[in-house]
C-alpha cells in the first residue's frame, strides 16, 4: 500500500503576523514530500512513526466528539495495526510543514465526507478545512492555525488576508531566462522546535512595545511583501524585505541562531542577500531573498542553499 504524495510548503510571509491578523502566503514545495505506506520489513523509522500513528488516532477519536470531522476509525485502526507509517522526505522542525504533509494524508485517507480537492473550493469550504487541520494539527504543535496541512492537501499557493479571510493565489510563474533573483532557504544545521518558539512570542505579546511594533512595522512590511510579490513587483519587494529583514533581526532574536545574527545583519548591510525566519525559528531553515543569486552564493558559501522560486 502506498497513498498520494503529500508536500511541504513554505510560509512566504506571514510568520508569526498571521497570529496577529497580518497577510501571508504560503507555496507548496515539491522538493520535498510523504506518502502513508506499509512494508513488510519496517526499519527503525517506521516502527517510530507507527508508534506516533497509534497516539495520533487516540487524539483524533477524543477531537470527533466536538463533531467537527469524522474518520474511519475502523479503517485507520487496522491499517495502523498492520504496520502502517509516514514516509516522508521532509525534515522535522526545518519549517517546512513536515506534520502538515502528515495530516493532510490522513484526512484524505480517513475522513468522511470530506471536502476534496476536486469540488468548488468556496471560501467557507476553505475555512472549514483550516479549521478541521487546525484541530488535527494541534497534536502536534499545542496550537496550529491549519494552514501547513491545508496547504499540503490542496497543492495550491495561498494567501492569507486574514484569519478568515484565504484564497488560493495565483502567483507570478517563473521563466528562468535572465533571471538572477531567488527565493532560497538556507539549511542552520539546527533542528527547531515550534512550541518553545511560539510560547516565546505569547509571552512577549504581553508586553505593549512587541505589541506595537507587531502591528506598526512588523505586520506593515509583511503585509506589502505579499502585495508586492503577487503584483510581480520586485523592486518594491526588495526595498519591503530589506525593512522585514531588519525588523526581524532587532525583535526576534530569540528565533533566530545565535550563529546566525551576524550573517543576518551582512545580508542587510551589503544587500547581497536579505534573511528571514521560515516558520517558527529556533533552527531549521532559514529564508532569503536575493536579486543576485550567484553574488548570495558567494557571500553564503559555507551554506547549503536550495532555491525555492527565481525572480
Amino acid at each position: 500500500m502506498k497513498g498520494p504524495l503529500f508536500y511541504s510548503k513554505i510560509l512566504l510571509f506571514g510568520e508569526y503576523g498571521i497570529i496577529k491578523d497580518s497577510k501571508g502566503l504560503s507555496i507548496p514545495y515539491n522538493f520535498f514530500k510523504g506518502a502513508l505506506k506499509v512494508t513488510e520489513n519496517p526499519d527503525q523509522e517506521a516502527i517510530q512513526s507507527n508508534e506516533n500513528l497509534k497516539n495520533f488516532a487516540i487524539y483524533l477519536e477524543k477531537i470527533q466528539n466536538k463533531g467537527i470531522v469524522v474518520f474511519d476509525f475502523e479503517k485507520l485502526h487496522a491499517d495502523i495495526n498492520s504496520g502502517m507509517y509516514f514516509d516522508s522526505s521532509i525534515p522535522q522542525g526545518y519549517g517546512v510543514g513536515s506534520s502538515g504533509a502528515l495530516v493532510a494524508a490522513i484526512y484524505d485517507k480517513y475522513g468522511t465526507n470530506k471536502i476534496t480537492v476536486l469540488e468548488n473550493l468556496t471560501r467557507d469550504k476553505l475555512l472549514k478545512l483550516k479549521e478541521i487541520f487546525g484541530l488535527m494539527e494541534s497534536f502536534f504543535h499545542g496550537k496550529s492555525s491549519g494552514l501547513d496541512p491545508l496547504n499540503s492537501y490542496l497543492s495550491l499557493p495561498i494567501l492569507i488576508h486574514s484569519k478568515d479571510d484565504i484564497e488560493p493565489a495565483g502567483i507570478p510563474s517563473q521563466s528562468l531566462e535572465n533571471k538572477k533573483g531567488a527565493v532560497f532557504l538556507l539549511d542552520s544545521g539546527i533542528v527547531g522546535e515550534t512550541a518553545p518558539m511560539v510560547s516565546i512570542f505569547m509571552e512577549n505579546m504581553k508586553q505593549e512595545g512587541f505589541r506595537s511594533m507587531l502591528k506598526n512595522k512588523f505586520v506593515k512590511y509583511t503585509d506589502a511583501c505579499v502585495d508586492d510579490f503577487l503584483k510581480g513587483d520586485v523592486k518594491s519587494l526588495f526595498s519591503n524585505i530589506k525593512e522585514l529583514s531588519h525588523v526581524v533581526l532587532d525583535n526576534f532574536k530569540p528565533m533566530i541562531p545565535k550563529q546566525f545574527h551576524t550573517l543576518w545583519k551582512h545580508g542587510i548591510e551589503t544587500n547581497d542577500y536579505y534573511l528571514k525566519l521560515c516558520g517558527s525559528g529556533g533552527g531549521g531553515y532559514i529564508l532569503g531573498f536575493t536579486q543576485d543569486f550567484d553574488k548570495a552564493q558567494v557571500s553564503l558559501k559555507d551554506y547549503k542553499l536550495e532555491v525555492v522560486y527565481n525572480f
